[in-house]
């Protein structure tokens, strides 16, 4: 991951709205959620929520589908393990025994660590 992508990412993420909405699609799991759900669950109007969704799927953070007429949004786990690579990639001056591997999120593998 490069610098620039990074700051992208991270500057989507450093809005309440869509930190929340991003933990909430981290929780969800791979089956993600549709948006009116997501909106329900955070009392966020969907207007609102069509901005933030369209912020956090801008920085790669987030993935959707379409299914009937609902549309579900899921996290990007690859995404998000890259960029806390990216931030932990020299943690404690390279000495890997004092940082926990926080690149392992894969819950189509069931979160196995």
């Amino acid at each position: 991951m490069d610098i620039k992508s990074a700051v992208t990412q991270l500057s989507s993420i450093a809005q309440e709205a869509r930190l929340e909405i991003f933990r909430l699609l981290v929780q969800a799991g791979i089956e993600g959620l549709p948006a009116g759900s997501i909106g329900e669950k955070l009392k966020i109007p969907p207007s609102t929520l069509s901005f933030h969704l369209k912020e956090l799927s801008n920085a790669g953070l987030i993935d959707s589908r379409q299914v009937s007429r609902f549309i579900y949004y899921t996290a990007n786990y690859t995404a998000m393990n890259g960029l806390l690579a990216y931030l932990t990639e020299n943690c404690c001056a390279g000495i890997t025994d004092c940082c926990p591997d926080v690149t392992n999120c894969n819950p189509a593998k069931g979160n196995e660590q």
